[in-house]
């Protein structure tokens, strides 16, 4: 049986904005930064937003970079939602 491929839903290169989601502990938003960096070597901090949950038990990190394909947002979650720190990925 031959394989469908899968439609697109992106054009590539777009900007991207990847939310993570984790325990506020010290150093989860530079753990995130560097698994972005390896990825997005060309990503700048000064597109790395940060806030906290209402509880303040949570932080969210997003970072808006520009995506080049399918492969590379693939292997940004992969490793990403393997994380033991990572609870949500969007």
């Amino acid at each position: 049986m031959a394989e469908v491929p899968r439609e697109e839903i992106f054009e590539f290169p777009c900007e991207f904005p990847l939310k993570v989601m984790g325990l506020r502990t010290e150093g989860f938003a530079q753990t995130v930064l560097d698994i972005v960096l390896q990825f997005v070597p060309d990503f700048s901090a000064e597109n790395l937003e940060m806030r906290a949950s209402s509880g303040g038990k949570y932080l969210s990190v997003t970072c808006t970079f520009r995506a080049t394909s399918r492969e590379q947002l693939d292997g940004l979650y992969r490793i990403l939602s393997g994380h033991p720190d990572v609870v949500m990925v969007l």
